[in-house]
């Protein structure tokens, strides 16, 4: 079945620059109204049972972590002398003792979050107003800080404060208060939690319609077997669970800094010197999108100009071959917030800092999507916009070291505001046994990109112990093809896990829920193909399309010409306007000396204009839509006094069947070009006319012709009196010319 739609180097440079693309700003915040939408949509029962079942095995496993810890005469927390917090959280079912840890090599990542302030490249006036984040660590962060103080609330039980959490916040939302501190999304608020039951936690601020949350921790690479390494286990598969049952939130965790501690001595590629096969526990998830740390230059135009893998962000792959990490961030030198006291700050450098970088530049996008289209993005759609729109370093397609690139937030916007225009976004559903079409056309020697995302069911296998298991993790396995006119068909990006350090190919990607393909000189129309091998998990799977560089619709985004009066009645007239090809309008009106604009949305270029008051001046103008978002500025104005149907066209000059003719009805001459004006009837020899302005000048006068005909086809556009004078008697009324 098939339905179809038709049509170390350097530190982080952040730019502010000056070019607009749109400053639109609407009341978007996560009021309590839009939180209800979002959990509206999710199964209650469903997240309900989830929550119960980790609660149980929370308490369970307290009891469990002190004996062991009593036992063998081990702390269940402490601070190391190299700066990592650590808490014991769990025993493998291997009797492996896990620990969890922040990442002592710290960071951030700014990547061109900056170009969606007010002032920015792109000019948007987005800076997290209204908009909440999550963050789970060691402990809370600091809440009375300068930087944040009253945005940010702890939402658990504990009274310990981290360094590492207060530095992750202030990345996230510093206001400022020493410039070279402010966060990406400076104007956002936070909850903040520690990481004892996070799992617990998420699950409710979800259910509340929590978008995003930062995880900078992970499983301690220290003391664990290799076998941990890479794997799908437990908590992998708790996380996707979660994502899976609250689609719209995503969770953001740190690569973490291994790479080049040789911690894994049997890789699934290569030796322990290479740094790959390093990511752990729930990095290791589907759903959620992991962070690596880059050393980068990004040019004042918001280009990226070179970059590479830090030297110290832990690599992928997964086991199974999915493409781990997922993004890259810069991490170089950051300077935050600090928990000493309420006016301290550091300078920090790692995946930790990477990490709540991409956290609220996502947030962001969010933010603006919402200002747009009313509605938050789906976690697939924005984990899949930013896979997207990320800069491919190599232009050779992901890899296992930067996932698919540098984070882009300027290319990712510029997909958002280009939506059905030159872009599209669309969440769908793949029902079993069906497929999904959509034809487009290429814009003309561009690149053309295709990707879909989904939100995949939690893995059903979990490794208990195997060294570099490639059992695929993926549950719903979604296809995207482009086929073009001649029926070639062109295929996604993939890797390799046991080729590493090999570049990307292209086939069928068989354990990745994210998918892109790219066309190089793309031209003329091609089909974009949706499917499914097997069963899908409920018969259903709800997925998100993104294109890019696509020519959706034939509009040019210039303002209208040629805006004239067509015709008048006696409350209303109708304007038009020279017509755009597959375009609708936007026109505004008003009383010349009013404040508020009346707007109508035309989708013809013709509009009538209601509830005129005779005598009054109006002003009106018009611009093309080409899509929602996409438009051009505003038509010159048109400026016209309204005075209705004349009420003495037919009178008389010196008999009664002398009157104007019929188009004077009509205070607005509807013809622009028109040369005269003519008399019906014969006058007498001493039939005169004057034409004034509006000013009271008077512009032309003299003796009606034999012909009854009187030349104006040397007025300006404008408001004009014409009296008729003959034998003592004198006529009036007033016109426009157009």
């Amino acid at each position: 079945m098939e339905y179809t739609t038709a049509f170390p180097k350097s530190v982080c440079l952040p730019v502010l620059m000056l070019f607009a693309i749109g400053n639109i700003t609407f009341a978007t915040a996560q009021t309590k109204e839009s939180k209800r939408r979002i959990a509206s949509e999710y199964s209650a029962r469903n997240l309900s049972s989830v929550r119960a079942r980790f609660i149980k095995e929370f308490d369970a496993k307290q009891i469990k972590l002190n004996a062991y810890a009593k036992a063998n005469g081990l702390k269940l927390s402490e601070k190391l002398a190299t700066g990592e917090d650590v808490s014991l959280v769990d025993i493998g079912e291997d009797g492996t003792p896990l620990y969890y840890s922040t990442f002592s090599d710290n960071t951030s990542a700014i990547s061109r979050a900056n170009t969606l302030y007010e002032g920015g490249l792109l000019d948007l006036g987005i800076s997290g107003e209204g908009m909440q984040v999550g963050i789970w660590d060691s402990g809370v962060a600091l809440p009375t800080h300068q930087e944040y103080n009253s945005r940010a609330t702890i939402t658990d039980e504990t009274s310990t404060i981290s360094d590492h959490a207060t530095m992750v916040l202030g990345t996230m939302i510093s206001s400022g208060v020493k410039s070279k501190a402010k966060g990406v999304a400076y104007s956002a608020t936070a909850i903040t939690n520690d990481w004892s039951s996070d799992k617990v936690e998420v699950i409710s601020a979800a259910a509340d319609g929590l978008l995003l949350s930062n995880h900078s921790y992970g499983i301690q690479p220290t003391n664990v077997p290799d076998w941990y390494f890479g794997a799908y286990i437990q908590v992998s598969q708790d996380w996707d669970e979660i994502m899976y049952n609250a689609p719209y939130y995503l969770m953001v965790t740190a690569a973490g800094n291994a790479q080049i501690s040789k911690y894994n001595d049997d890789p699934i590629y290569g030796t322990n010197s290479d740094g790959f096969d390093l990511l752990l526990g729930f990095s290791t998830s589907k759903n959620g999108i992991n962070v690596a740390a880059v050393d980068t230059n990004v040019d004042s135009d918001g280009n990226l100009k070179d970059a590479e893998v830090a030297s110290y962000s832990s690599l992928g792959p997964i086991d199974d071959g999915r493409i781990k990490p997922d993004i890259a961030g810069c991490g170089a030198n950051i300077y935050s917030s600090e928990a000493t006291d309420n006016t301290s700050y550091d300078t920090y450098t790692g995946t930790s800092m990477a990490a709540p970088g991409i956290t609220s530049t996502m947030l962001l996008l969010q933010e603006y999507y919402a200002n747009l289209n009313s509605t938050y993005m789906k976690a697939a759609t924005l984990k899949g916009l930013v896979l997207h729109s990320a800069d491919d370093v190599n232009e050779k397609g992901p890899d296992y070291k930067m996932g698919w690139g540098v984070i882009n937030a300027k290319n990712a916007a510029e997909i958002i505001k280009n939506d059905e225009f030159s872009s599209l976004i669309t969440e769908e559903t793949l029902i079993q046994d069906e497929t999904y079409t959509y034809t487009i056309e290429a814009e003309e020697g561009e690149t053309l990109y295709a990707s879909i995302s989904w939100t995949d069911p939690a893995g059903t296998y979990i490794n208990k112990g195997e060294l570099n298991n490639t059992t695929a993790a993926l549950v719903n396995d979604l296809d995207i093809r482009i086929t073009d006119e001649n029926n070639n068909v062109y295929f996604p990006w993939k890797l390799n896990a046991k080729a590493a350090s090999a570049d990307a190919t292209k086939g069928d990607n068989l354990v990745d829920p994210f998918e892109k393909v790219e066309i190089e000189n793309a031209s003329g129309t091609y089909t974009i193909t949706v499917s499914h091998k097997g069963e899908i998990t409920n018969n259903i799977q709800n997925f998100s399309l993104i294109v890019s560089n696509v020519s959706l619709t034939t509009c040019t985004a210039t303002a209208p010409e040629e805006i004239s009066i067509a015709t008048v009645e006696e409350t209303e007239i109708t304007v038009d306007w020279k017509t755009i090809e597959d375009a609708f309008y936007e026109v505004q009106y008003k009383e010349e000396n009013s404040e508020e604009w009346t707007t109508l949305f035309p989708e013809e270029n013709t509009i009538q204009l209601e509830g005129l008051t005779v005598g009054s001046t109006y002003e009106v103008k018009v611009r093309t839509n080409c899509s929602m978002n996409i438009f051009s500025d505003y038509s010159t104005v048109k400026t016209f006094v309204f005075n209705g149907l004349a009420t003495d066209t037919n009178f008389e000059l010196t008999t009664e069947e002398l009157a104007i003719q019929e188009q004077l009805k009509y205070t607005v001459y509807p013809n622009p070009t028109v040369e005269q004006i003519q008399i019906n009837g014969e006058l007498s020899d001493n039939a005169y006319y004057s034409i004034v302005s509006s000013s009271g000048t008077i512009l032309k006068n003299g003796k009606v012709d034999d012909d009854e005909a009187i030349q104006v086809n040397n007025l300006s556009s404008g408001l004009y009196s014409l009296t008729i004078f003959e034998d003592g008697e004198q006529h009036s009324m007033k016109f426009i010319k157009n």
